[in-house]
C-alpha cells in the first residue's frame, strides 16, 4: 500500500522512545500527526479499534476525529456529517467512545458497550447495537445481589469469529471485498523487527480486527512499558480450517508473542503518551464481603470432600466489587498455588499474587486502576513471569473452560435457575446440583431472597405450583399473568413490594 507524502516526517521528529519501540526502521518513515489523518476517513466507513474493558484502547486517533468533526460543526450539516461503523471487543474509555456518542458518530456499534452517553444513542435510535453471546455458558458458579431473576451472560466469544466470517460486512458497499472493515486503529507497546505488533494490557479482539482491516493505523503507546512477552496471539481461521485450542494447562502457549500483519497494510505511526481512562476499582461493602465469606467457606468444604483439590481448579471471576471481595478473600484463605483462567484482572489480583498464592493467571485484559497501574508497571519484572494475556476467544472459549474445569464466577442481574450449580447473595448460598426445577426455585428463595421478599416469592411458587398440577403442567410452575408483576409494580409504584398476586 502506497504512503502519501503528507504522512512522512522529518528524522529528527522521531522521539528516542518511539525510535527504541519501532523496530522495523521502514515504518518510522510512516509517523504521522493524527490531525493529517482525519480527512482518510469518509461516512460510513467501518472501523475496529484495540481495547477491551478501558484498556488498550486507541486514544490520539479517535480524538483528533471528534476535535476536527466538534470544531468544524460537521455534524450539524447533513452534507458534511460523517457516521462510522465501529466494532471493537469490548468496552473502552468514555471520553472517546461516549464522545463519539454525543457527537452522533456512531451508525453501529458491536459487540458490546457500557457509556451512559452510547446507551443514550442506543435508545433513542441513534445507533444500531447489538450484544454477542457466548456460544456455551460458564458452568460453575454463579452469584447475584438482586432478589430474583434469570441469567444470561454475555461475554464476547463469538463477535471475533463472526467479524472474521464478514457477518458484520454483507452490507458495507465501499472499499476491499476481501477485507471486513475499511480501518483498524490500534494500541501498541512495540513494533518488532518483522513487523509484528505487540499488544498493551489487553488483548480482546485484536488480533481479529487486524485480520480483518484493509487500512491499519498504530498508536505506539510510549508511556507505558513495552509488555512484550505478555501475550500469546493465535491466527484465526475460518471453517473448516479453524484450529483445536491445544491447551490443557492455564500456562500452556499454543500461538506467538506479538500478532502478525502485512506491514504494506500500516499506513501510519503515531506515538501516543495517553494512559488508559480507567478509574478507580469498585469498592468492597458489606453484601460482597457477605458473598466472598459463603463462597470461600463453600469451597472449603468442596476441598474436605474431595470434590475439588486443595489448590482448587482454575478459577474464574468477573468484575466489580464482588469480584473484588472473591479475590481479596482468596488472598487472605487457605488455598495455596491457586491458578486463574479469567476475562479480566482487576486490583485484588496484585495482593493475591504478591501474598505467594496465586501462582498464575491468563486473560484478555488486565483492568488496574491508576494507581494499580503504576504499582505493576513499576514491578513488571516481578509479575511478567506469572501471567499471559491471550485473544477473547481463547480466553472465552466454552471448550477450554470446560475441559478444565473453571470455577466460573459473575455476577448478573439475573440468574436462569437451569443453567448453573451454584446461586450465591449476601443472604447466603443455594447448592442446586442434581436437583429439578421444583427444587431449585423454593431452595434459592429459602438461602438467596432477601427477607423483604421471601414472603412474596414463596407465595408466587406456591400457587403457581398448585395450578400448574392441576392442569398436569407442574415441571416449572409459572403463573403467566404474575410473571413480570415485580417490574410493572416498580415501574408504576417505585417498589418491587406488591401488596398480592391476585
Amino acid at each position: 500500500m502506497r504512503i502519501t507524502p503528507f504522512l512522512r516526517q522529518n528524522a529528527q521528529s522521531i522521539s528516542a522512545a518511539l525510535r527504541e519501540r519501532v523496530r522495523r526502521p521502514a515504518l518510522l518513515n510512516r509517523l504521522a500527526n493524527a490531525e493529517d489523518l482525519v480527512p482518510l476517513f469518509k461516512d460510513d466507513d467501518y472501523i475496529g479499534w484495540s481495547g477491551f474493558t478501558g484498556v488498550g484502547y486507541p486514544k490520539a486517533m479517535p480524538t483528533a476525529i471528534a476535535d476536527y468533526a466538534e470544531a468544524n460543526n460537521l455534524q450539524a450539516n447533513p452534507e458534511t456529517k460523517k457516521k462510522f461503523n465501529l466494532f471493537v471487543g469490548a468496552s473502552v474509555g468514555p471520553e472517546v467512545e461516549d464522545r463519539w456518542a454525543r457527537l452522533d458518530m456512531i451508525a453501529r456499534r458491536y459487540p458490546h458497550q457500557v457509556g451512559k452517553d452510547i446507551a443514550k444513542g442506543i435508545n433513542a435510535g441513534r445507533i444500531e447495537f447489538a450484544d454477542k453471546h457466548l456460544s456455551s455458558l460458564y458452568y460453575l458458579l454463579i452469584w447475584h445481589l438482586v432478589v430474583f431473576v434469570n441469567l444470561t451472560l454475555h461475554p464476547r466469544v463469538v463477535f471475533p469469529q463472526d467479524l472474521t466470517y464478514g457477518y458484520y460486512s454483507l452490507r458495507k458497499k465501499h472499499g476491499d471485498p476481501r477485507k471486513h472493515l475499511d480501518w483498524a486503529i490500534v494500541e501498541a507497546t512495540c513494533i518488532t523487527e518483522d513487523g509484528k505488533i505487540v499488544p498493551g494490557a489487553s488483548v480482546g479482539a485484536t488480533p481479529e480486527i487486524l485480520q480483518s482491516a484493509e487500512k491499519i493505523i498504530v498508536e505506539v503507546n510510549t508511556l507505558i512499558p513495552n509488555l512484550e512477552g505478555l501475550h500469546d496471539i493465535n491466527q484465526s481461521f475460518v471453517p473448516p480450517y479453524r484450529q483445536p485450542y491445544l491447551i490443557k494447562h492455564v500456562k500452556d502457549r499454543i500461538g506467538e508473542p506479538a500478532i502478525a500483519v502485512d506491514p504494506d497494510r500500516i499506513v501510519a505511526i503515531l506515538e501516543s503518551r495517553h494512559p488508559d481512562n480507567t478509574g478507580p476499582n469498585a469498592p468492597e461493602n458489606d453484601e460482597s464481603r457477605a458473598i466472598a465469606g459463603h463462597l470461600i467457606e463453600f469451597l472449603s468444604e468442596e476441598v474436605a470432600a474431595g470434590r475439588l483439590p486443595k489448590n482448587l481448579l482454575p478459577l474464574q471471576s468477573g468484575i466489580g466489587n464482588v469480584a473484588n471481595s472473591i479475590i481479596g478473600g482468596l488472598a487472605d484463605g487457605p488455598f495455596e498455588q491457586v491458578q486463574v483462567w479469567t476475562e479480566v484482572l482487576q486490583d485484588t489480583f496484585i495482593p493475591f499474587f504478591d501474598s505467594g498464592k496465586l501462582s498464575f493467571a491468563t486473560a484478555t485484559s488486565i483492568k488496574f486502576s491508576p494507581e494499580g497501574f503504576e504499582h505493576f508497571y513499576a514491578n513488571w519484572a516481578n509479575y511478567k513471569n506469572r501471567l499471559l494475556l491471550r485473544s477473547q476467544q481463547v480466553a472465552n472459549s466454552p471448550e477450554i473452560i470446560r475441559r478444565l474445569g473453571i470455577i466460573a464466577m459473575n455476577t448478573p442481574l439475573e440468574v436462569d435457575i437451569h443453567d448453573l450449580d451454584i446461586v450465591v447473595t449476601e443472604q447466603g448460598l443455594a447448592d442446586l446440583r442434581g436437583l429439578s426445577p421444583r427444587e431449585r426455585a423454593p431452595l434459592i428463595i429459602e438461602k438467596c431472597a432477601h427477607p423483604d421478599y421471601k414472603d412474596s416469592l414463596r407465595e408466587y411458587y406456591d400457587r403457581s405450583l398448585h395450578e400448574c398440577l392441576k392442569r398436569g403442567a407442574g415441571h416449572e410452575p409459572h403463573m403467566l399473568r404474575n410473571a413480570f408483576k415485580f417490574h410493572t409494580n416498580f415501574m408504576e409504584h417505585g417498589t418491587m413490594k406488591i401488596k398480592n398476586w391476585d
